[in-house]
């Protein structure tokens, strides 16, 4: 029996497995895909239109057809995002060129030494700024780096943020996580008592804002903390209603926070479905948002917490007029009640 469900608003594609960097976190760049098995921009065509495409890896910037993607995600949405390293200074710049309106989040883990050190490899840092600062002078509007925290870079977390302002370029945050692609299992945040401490600076910064964008964020980073010390989700988890998460062998998945410990399965394959509005109301697909509805892990990244921030507005919007108040007030902010 087929769901009358809603198509999705939102999409990411990881387009590669393949990657330069050989981050900490991360080991996908030991289980790169062969590219000759990777979905193919025509492949691409199939995916339905949505308000919002991330295209991610690996490393994006490695596709040599990443132009041809770009022109089918602009095809089925308004505004692209790629998630980049920055590695590839020249290909990030010429593809700008072409596709002005294109956004660009670039993974920097802190300052120069510390981001080197965690991405492992040497310039990595002085290459994704540099990166930045000519997509600035190009006249890019979506672009700024994007942080995942972890046990050792919280603090350069908070300098990052203050770089990011000083430029007036968007700052987006993560905490350490597992997942079936990075073929880690050992991400955990252990010294909880300076991340979340950092954590809730950022906020009391955010807060001071003038734009509420930067308030809900502060919300969304009142959720990590929440992650962090290992409390129940701020708002349900939706993945696969709103959003899904394609692979780069085509298969459709709720989100990119699976672990095959836990499970992993897969709605469908773009490559042998009849049509994307068959494979999303599936009793397959139904099946994996029962497995969403009952999932151990208490994930909160930006791509699934933020469809559930729109749907369930008025919960941050309560957070956010009480917090901003008191920080208008000049009071504490107060991030241990359990308001939501």
């Amino acid at each position: 029996m087929k769901s009358a469900i809603s198509l999705p608003t939102d999409m990411c594609i990881i387009v590669t497995y393949r990657c330069p960097m050989q981050c900490q976190m991360c080991n996908i760049w030991q289980n790169p895909t062969d590219q000759h098995q990777e979905i193919t921009p025509m492949e691409m065509e199939r995916l339905p239109k949505v308000k919002f495409i991330n295209i991610t890896g690996g490393e994006p910037f490695v596709r040599e057809d990443l132009e041809e993607i770009i022109e089918v995600a602009f095809r089925k949405s308004p505004r692209v995002v790629i998630s980049t390293s920055g590695w590839f200074e020249e290909r990030i710049i010429h593809l700008a060129e072409k596709f002005p309106k294109i956004g660009i989040r670039i993974s920097i883990e802190g300052l120069s030494l510390k981001n080197d050190e965690l991405r492992g490899r040497k310039g990595g840092f002085d290459k994704g700024l540099r990166t930045l600062l000519r997509l600035q002078e190009m006249g890019v509007k979506d672009i700024g780096f994007g942080i995942t925290v972890s046990n050792s870079n919280s603090a350069d977390m908070l300098s990052l943020y203050r770089l990011s302002r000083s430029l007036g370029m968007e700052f987006a945050t993560a905490a350490l996580h597992n997942s079936y692609y990075f073929h880690k299992t050992d991400n955990t945040i252990t010294n909880q008592t300076e991340v979340c401490g950092n954590f809730s600076k950022l906020i009391e910064w955010q807060l001071k804002e003038k734009h509420p964008k930067s308030w809900f964020r502060a919300y969304f980073n009142w959720g990590l903390i929440n992650y962090v010390k290992g409390q129940p989700r701020l708002l349900p988890c939706e993945a696969g209603l709103v959003n899904f998460f394609v692979d780069p062998y085509g298969d459709v998945y709720p989100c990119n926070g699976l672990e095959s410990k836990y499970w992993k399965e897969s709605m469908g394959n773009i490559r042998t479905m009849t049509s994307f509005e068959e494979l999303w109301r599936s009793e397959q697909a139904e099946h994996i948002r029962s497995c969403v509805r009952n999932c151990p892990k208490n994930c909160w990244m930006v791509g699934t917490a933020a469809p559930v921030m729109k749907r369930y507005i008025a919960i941050p919007m309560k957070w956010v007029i009480n917090k901003k108040i008191q920080s208008l007030l000049g009071h504490p902010i107060n991030l241990e009640n359990k308001e939501k």
